[in-house]
C-alpha cells in the first residue's frame, strides 16, 4: 500500500513530522511494516508549466515526430522570437516531441535547458530532426511521479498558467510511504485506516473521511437487485448518476494522488472509483447503466457459463465463483473484475453523456480469495475484499463516488438508493481490565486500556466482574472483524502503548523443574549406545505394505495395522511406522550402496499403534476453543505412540587387522545391546528363547522385564535379508522403552563389609534347555545369600553325551551381617542346584 504524506495529513490533526522517516517510525511503533519511504528523485534547474501553441507534423522521417511551439511564460519564452530552422517566432519555445497524446491548447510540463531530470538526464538545447529542440515536454515516468510512459503528462485546464513552477503543481516534494499490510490488517489498505493508525501513534486526533460524507435517506431503489447468495454477498448497494460527461478530465489533485499511490489515471469514472477505494478502503465498480439488461442478481456460477472480463479474456467459470449477473448472464466476477459487456467505453462523441450505476458491495473474503486465485486474476479490489472490508462502508463509498462524478463530470444523482442485505453485527468482547498489564508485565497508566480501545474505533463499556474487579466490554468497529477474543484486545492495547516499552526480561525458571524421568532415561540410552560404538540415525518414519511382505508378517499381524497419511511425502510409503526396523534397515542398505559394509546403527523414537477399532475423531470449529469433552474425545481417538529403541548390526563388529582376524557381528551383540539399554534404564532384562518375524526362528531372543516381554533381539531371517538386499547375517534389536518401568536412579546401596564365598558348579542339561531358565532357577534357589550367578563355560562333547551340554556357573554368596561359613554356602549351593534340577532336569557333572 502506497500513500502520499499529504493525503494522510488531511485526516490527522496538526502538522505531521517534516521528516518522512519519522512518519515511517510512527507506523512501525503501532506494528505496521514499512517497505520504503519514497522521496522524489531530485530535479534541478527550471521545470515549468507550458501551453502548446502550435504543432507541426514532421512527416519526412521514419517515425512520427512533432515540432511544437510551447508558451512557457514571459520569463522563459525565447526573446529572439525566431527559430533558425523556421517557426512562428517569439512568445514561445520550439520543442521536438514524439508523443501524440496532446493537442494544441493543452497544458504540459516542460523541462527547460539546464534542468536535470531523475536518473541524471540533463536537458540542453540541441538540433534534431531539422529543428532546435529548446527543452523537453516530459512524461510522468520521466518526472519520477509515475510509471506511465505511453505519452507526455497533460495537466487539466485551470491547474496552472504557463510559466508557473511545476514542482508544487506536480507534488514532487510530497514523499510517499509504502507499507506491507499483513492479512489481518485489511483496514490499512486505505488512507482512512492508515491515518487512524498514524493519529494513534502520534497522539493526535483523527478525522474520519467517511464521517465527512453525508448519506441522505433514500426510500426508493436506484436499480433492482436480488441476492441469491447472501452468504457470499451479505450486502449490495447501488447508486445511479445520469448525464455524466464521459470526456470530462479528472482533476489534477485526484490524478496526482492516484499516481503517487501507484495507479495510472484512465478516465474520470475509473479514476473516481479508484480514488474512493484508496481513500476509504471500499472497492467500487461502475456500470454503463444503458447496457444493463434487467435486475442485477448476485449468485454462484452455473455449469458451462463463461465471462469476458475487462482484460478482454474469456474465462470458464467454476460453480464456486460468485457472479454479478443481469438478464443477459454474467456481467462481472464479484469482487475481482467487471465484465466487458457493461464496461463504460473510454472514448465518446463530443457532447455525449452517460448513465453510470455505481456498485458498492460487501463480499465474503474466502469466496473472493478463492475466485481470484482460481482465475489467476489478482486485483486491487480482490486484495482488499479477501482481507475483509468494512461492511458499513458501501452506502458511504457509493455516495462519495456519486458526489465526485457530479462535481467533476456534471450530471445528476438519481433519487433513490438500492441497499439490499445487511451488515454483520460485531459481537462484544469481554476482557479483564488489567489483562493487558498482566500480559505485558507493565503497569499502564490509569485509563490507558479504554483510551486505546476507543482509538481503534471500539465502543467501550466498563463493568464489575464477580470478583469485584473491572471488566471491559468492547464492541469492535465494523472495520475490525479480526477482534474476536480478549487476546485480540490485549494486542491492540499493547501495540498502541508501544511494544518497545515492554521489558525484555527472561523470566526465571521455576525451581524444581527439569527433564522428566523418561526424558533423562532416553538421553542416557542414546548416550550409552553411542559410547558402545553405535551411530544414531534419523530414518524415514513412513512405510508401505511391501515392507511387511518382505518381513514375512502374517496377514493378521498387528504391525500391518497402520495409520495412513492423507498427503504422504512418498506415495509408495504412505503409512506411519509401527516398528523402527524398516527405517533402520533402509539406512543399512543405503550405507552398503555407498561402500560401507560394517555398520552399527541405532534410533530412539516413537512408533504409531492405531486402535483395534476406529475411534471417531471430532472436527471442532476454529472460531471458538474446543470444549473439555471435545478435547477428551480427541485424546481418545489418537493412536498410541510409545517410544522404542532399536539397533541394527551388519558386517564386522570388531575390525580385523594386524592384531587379529576381527569378529563378525552376531545375534549375541544384538542381545548385549538390549542388556546395555536395560542396565542404563535401571532394570535387568531376562533373555529367553523366542520366535517372531522378521527374526531367524532359531536365533531370536525375547527380552523380558520379569515375565513381561518388552522386545526382541537376534539375527534376521535369511529370506528377509535377501528380500531387502541386506548384508548376510544382519542382526537387530527393538524394545519398547515405555514398557520398561522407571526406577529410582539413586537407590540406597547395599554394601556388605564381609567377604564373599565363591562356589563353582557344572550342570549337565539337554541342548534344548535355555541357559536363562537354568540361571533363573539357580538365582531363585540360592535365596537371599546368593549375590551373583555368572555363566563362564559351555562344553558339549563325548564326556557329557550326545544331545547334552555342560554349563559351568560361578555362584557368589555373601551375608550382610556376618562372615559365611562353608556349611552355609554349601547349603545355599545345594538348594540352588536342587531347584535347577527339578525345573530343568539339570544334573551335577561328575
Amino acid at each position: 500500500m502506497r500513500v502520499p504524506v499529504s493525503w494522510l495529513a488531511d485526516h490527522v490533526e496538526g502538522d505531521l513530522p517534516a521528516d518522512a522517516d519519522e512518519i515511517g517510525e510512527a507506523f512501525v511503533r503501532v506494528g505496521l511494516e514499512i517497505e520504503d519511504v519514497h522521496r522524489a528523485e531530485e530535479i534541478t534547474g527550471p521545470l515549468v508549466v507550458g501551453r502548446v501553441l502550435e504543432i507541426t507534423e514532421l512527416t519526412e522521417f521514419k517515425k512520427p515526430i512533432r515540432y511544437c511551439r510551447v508558451d512557457v511564460g514571459d520569463e522563459h519564452n525565447d526573446p529572439a522570437g525566431e527559430d533558425p530552422a523556421g517557426g512562428t517566432g517569439g512568445g514561445s519555445r520550439g520543442i521536438v516531441c514524439g508523443a501524440r497524446n496532446f493537442v494544441v491548447g493543452d497544458l504540459v510540463v516542460v523541462a527547460l535547458p539546464g534542468s536535470v531530470l531523475p536518473g541524471g538526464f540533463a536537458i540542453a538545447a540541441r538540433k534534431t530532426y531539422g529543428h532546435v529542440s529548446d527543452g523537453m515536454i516530459a512524461s510522468a515516468r520521466e518526472l519520477g511521479i509515475g510509471s506511465d510512459h505511453a505519452g507526455i503528462l497533460v495537466l487539466p485546464e485551470g491547474t496552472a498558467v504557463p510559466g508557473d513552477d511545476a514542482r508544487p503543481v506536480l507534488g514532487i516534494d510530497d514523499p510517499v510511504i509504502e507499507l506491507n499490510v499483513t492479512p489481518d490488517r485489511g483496514y490499512c489498505f486505505s488512507v482512512r485506516g492508515l491515518a487512524r493508525e498514524l493519529a494513534a501513534s502520534l497522539g493526535r486526533d483523527f478525522t474520519d473521511p467517511a464521517a465527512r460524507v453525508a448519506v441522505p435517506a433514500e426510500a426508493a431503489e436506484s436499480w433492482p437487485v436480488r441476492l441469491d447468495d447472501a452468504e457470499g454477498c451479505p450486502r449490495f448497494v447501488a447508486r445511479r448518476v445520469t448525464g455524466v460527461d464521459p470526456n470530462a478530465p479528472s482533476p489534477w489533485w485526484l490524478r496526482r494522488r492516484l499516481l503517487a499511490a501507484g495507479m495510472r489515471p484512465i478516465s474520470l469514472t475509473v479514476d473516481v472509483t479508484n480514488y474512493v477505494m484508496i481513500e476509504l478502503g471500499q472497492p467500487l465498480h461502475a456500470y454503463d447503466a444503458s447496457r444493463l439488461q434487467g435486475p442485477i442478481v448476485v449468485r454462484r456460477a452455473r455449469a458451462g457459463e463463461k465471462l469476458r472480463t475487462l482484460d478482454d479474456a474469456e474465462r470458464a467459470l467454476d460453480p464456486d465463483d460468485l457472479l454479478i449477473t443481469d438478464d443477459s448472464g454474467p456481467i462481472g466476477l464479484a469482487g475481482v473484475m467487471g465484465g466487458a459487456s457493461t464496461e463504460i467505453p473510454e472514448t465518446h462523441e463530443p457532447g455525449a453523456t452517460i448513465d453510470v450505476l455505481i456498485e458498492a458491495a460487501h463480499f465474503d473474503p474466502a469466496t473472493i480469495a478463492r475466485g481470484a486465485r482460481r482465475h489467476k486474476l489478482p486485483s486491487e479490489a480482490s486484495r482488499r475484499f479477501e482481507r475483509a472490508v468494512d461492511a458499513q462502508l458501501p452506502p458511504v463509498a457509493a455516495e462519495r463516488a456519486a458526489q465526485l462524478l457530479v462535481e467533476h463530470g456534471g450530471g445528476t444523482i438519481v433519487a433513490g438508493r438500492t441497499d439490499v442485505g445487511a451488515a454483520p453485527v460485531p459481537a462484544p468482547v469481554r476482557m479483564a481490565l488489567d489483562l493487558p498489564d498482566r500480559t505485558a508485565g507493565v503497569a499502564y497508566a490509569r485509563g490507558a486500556t479504554v483510551q486505546r480501545l476507543t482509538q481503534i474505533g471500539a465502543t467501550v463499556e466498563l463493568e464489575t466482574g464477580p470478583d469485584g474487579k473491572g471488566v471491559v466490554v468492547a464492541t469492535p468497529p465494523s472495520w475490525r472483524p479480526d477482534l474476536a477474543m480478549a487476546a485480540d484486545l490485549v494486542e491492540e492495547v499493547l501495540r498502541l502503548e508501544g511494544l518497545d516499552v515492554i521489558p525484555s526480561v527472561l523470566p526465571s525458571a521455576p525451581a524444581g523443574r527439569g527433564l522428566t524421568a523418561a526424558q533423562r532415561r532416553r538421553r542416557a540410552v542414546s548416550r550409552a549406545l553411542a559410547e558402545a560404538g553405535y551411530v544414531e540415525v534419523l530414518p524415514f518414519p513412513f512405510v508401505g505394505d511391501a515392507v511387511w511382505d518382505a518381513f514375512g508378517l502374517a496377514a493378521d499381524d498387528v504391525r500391518r495395522r497402520t495409520v495412513t497419511v492423507v498427503n504422504p511425502l512418498d506415495a509408495e510409503r504412505g503409512s506411519l511406522a509401527t516398528t523402527l526396523l524398516p527405517g533402520l534397515l533402509d539406512a543399512v542398505v543405503r550405507n552398503r550402496s555407498r561402500g560401507l559394509d560394517d555398520v552399527a546403527l541405532f534410533h530412539v523414537g516413537q512408533v504409531v499403534l492405531p486402535h483395534a477399532q476406529p475411534v471417531a475423531m471430532p472436527e471442532p470449529g476454529v472460531r471458538v476453543r474446543p470444549s473439555a469433552a471435545e478435547y477428551a474425545q480427541i485424546d481418545a481417538a489418537l493412536p498410541a505412540q510409545p517410544q522404542h529403541v532399536a539397533v541394527v548390526l551388519a558386517g564386522e563388529r570388531e575390525p580385523r587387522g594386524w592384531w587379529g582376524p576381527g569378529r563378525e557381528a552376531g545375534w549375541a551383540d544384538a542381545v548385549e545391546a538390549a542388556r546395555l539399554v536395560g542396565r542404563v534404564a535401571g532394570v535387568e532384562l531376562r533373555v529367553t528363547k523366542g520366535e517372531l518375524a522378521p527374526f531367524h526362528p532359531g536365533r531370536t531372543a525375547v527380552l523380558r522385564v520379569g515375565d513381561f516381554p518388552v522386545g526382541h533381539a537376534g539375527e534376521l531371517h535369511p529370506k528377509v535379508v535377501e528380500a531387502l538386499g541386506l548384508p548376510p547375517r544382519t542382526c537387530a534389536m527393538e524394545l519398547d522403552l515405555d514398557l520398561v518401568p522407571l526406577t529410582d536412579p539413586r537407590p540406597v546401596p547395599r554394601v556388605s563389609p564381609y567377604p564373599p564365598v565363591a562356589v563353582d558348579v557344572a550342570l549337565v542339561t539337554p541342548d534344548d534347555v535355555p541357559v536363562a531358565d537354568v540361571a533363573d532357577a539357580l538365582e531363585e534357589g540360592g535365596g537371599e545369600l546368593l549375590e551373583e550367578v555368572r555363566l563362564f563355560d559351555v562344553y558339549s562333547g563325548a564326556q557329557v553325551g550326545e544331545g547334552r551340554r555342560s554349563l559351568a556357573f560361578s555362584l557368589r554368596f555373601r551375608a550382610d551381617d556376618r562372615t559365611l561359613t562353608s556349611e552355609e554356602a554349601n547349603a545355599a549351593r545345594d538348594a540352588a542346584v536342587a531347584l535347577a534340577g527339578s525345573r530343568t532336569g539339570a544334573e551335577l557333572r561328575g
